[in-house]
């Protein structure tokens, strides 16, 4: 069975037709499946494939009436195959049809999101590989740290969206399943070899177990993982946000011709776009949270689980699917000003090689390491007080205590970037292979 959507659409997938349709798909391929098995007629299958058909109006005009939106389904399919719609649902409970069809919308969903996150992460790759070797401050706490690479930030996302992807992959696995085992999973009124059969058709693997629906652990998963994932794009969006603050001005996001920031202000640019992934992020954790709660149910099941799926599948994916395209929009157009990573990485005077020139002092000049961390401490402070006005290393060049335990061009030697950036092109390598996905992109 192939899935009727011709574009890699979220919403379509989820359409209330489209719905339907894969709902029909299990029933034509159950009643395919009780007709190898000479249950049915070969004469009644084909007219119940020559004449399957339902419009959603009439489905939910038979819904008000019943209030049983399978019932609802199978009689408006039912109409239209007349004497033949007696073999639709043949043994089967609700649950047969929803959740295997459900199984492949979620399989199919997250195999669009797969993608979207793969265009993602190529960008990611290219601004990695441009970067490789500009060196910037890294920060902790908010606050200048020492020097690193800017392209080992990207690459750093690079990495955490290969963990997000084999989350999916296996979220993907464990919920590609399908059952046709009846009103508690005993197959009282079926069999284990019908559901091998409709399973093979649908492209699933039959659950081993199962009661009356299929455990919801498995959904769980997957809006987990699609919660984890928009943590990751959280980050991204989060990191381009403070890149872009007047203090640091360092990276931003694509302002377009037009744009307005404020209605006030006219010199405003925002980040919004990614303040619109950070709030979105925060959808996904809450469906997350729904999902968990859907795992506890009485007994062989009960319905309370039913409602919130309705609501928080569709809409996950569609939140995933916009988040990861338009994070790929956002870095497909990023500006890095390269000048202002510079000029950002000495405006505390030099204070970020502070831990080299501890080391130093340790190491080559047998300090102790009270006394070389007081030297060190000292002349920060007095730098930091003085904005940077005097330099951290003018500051030790004239400290008494190192003036004549070192040449002056030892100790300016501690200053120089090469030195923290010397394994940056090892890091990258542990990459190469997926750096490949690069080339065949362009290509």
């Amino acid at each position: 069975m192939i899935a009727r959507y011709s574009e890699k659409d979220i919403a379509a997938l989820w359409d209330e037709e489209n719905r339907l349709k894969i709902m029909l798909d299990v029933e034509l391929a159950v009643a395919k499946a009780w007709c190898e098995l000479g249950r049915i007629p070969k004469d009644a299958l084909e007219d119940i494939l020559a004449k399957a058909a339902f419009t959603v109006e009439r489905v939910q005009e038979i819904e008000k009436k019943t209030q049983h939106d399978v019932v609802a389904f199978v009689s408006a399919v039912a109409e239209n195959v007349g004497a033949s719609g007696k073999y639709l649902h043949l043994g089967m409970t609700s649950s047969d049809i929803l959740d295997t069809a459900s199984s492949m919308m979620l399989r199919d969903s997250l195999i669009i999101i797969l993608d979207a996150l793969k265009n993602l992460d190529i960008e990611i790759l290219k601004l990695a590989k441009k970067y490789q070797h500009l060196p910037c401050i890294g920060r902790t706490h908010g606050i200048h740290a020492e020097p690193m690479s800017m392209g080992l930030k990207f690459l750093n996302w690079h990495s955490e969206l290969k963990r997000d992807q084999e989350r999916l992959e296996l979220a993907k696995d464990h919920v590609s399943v399908g059952k046709i085992s009846g009103a508690v999973g005993t197959y009282a009124m079926s069999s284990p070899e019908l559901e091998v059969k409709v399973c093979g058709l649908l492209n699933l693997t039959p659950a081993k177990v199962s009661n009356q629906i299929l455990q919801r652990d498995r959904h769980a998963e997957i809006l987990n993982a699609l919660a984890i994932l928009g943590g990751t794009l959280e980050r991204i969006a989060l990191e381009i946000r403070h890149l872009q603050r007047t203090e640091v001005q360092e990276a931003f996001e694509p302002f377009g011709v037009g744009q307005k920031g404020s209605s006030a202000m006219p010199h405003k640019r925002n980040p919004i776009k990614c303040e619109r992934i950070c709030g979105m992020a925060r959808l996904l954790r809450g469906y997350a949270l729904t999902g968990m709660e859907n795992i506890a149910l009485w007994h062989e099941r009960d319905i309370s689980h039913s409602s919130t799926e309705r609501v928080i599948w569709p809409d996950a994916f569609n939140i995933a699917a916009f988040m990861l395209r338009s994070l790929t929009k956002i870095l497909k157009g990023l500006s890095v000003d390269e000048n202002r990573v510079k000029s950002d990485l000495n405006i505390t005077g030099g204070l970020v090689y502070s831990q080299r020139v501890l080391t130093f002092l340790l190491d080559e000049l047998n300090f102790s390491r009270e006394a070389a961390y007081a030297i060190v401490q000292e002349n920060a402070m007095k730098t930091a007080q003085c904005q940077a006005r005097v330099s951290f290393l003018d500051m030790l060049l004239s400290d008494e205590r190192l003036k004549d335990a070192v040449e002056p061009e030892k100790i300016k030697e501690l200053f120089e970037n090469d030195f923290y950036l010397r394994f940056v092109d090892e890091i990258f390598n542990r990459f190469a292979e997926d750096f490949e996905i690069i080339k065949s992109a362009d290509e």
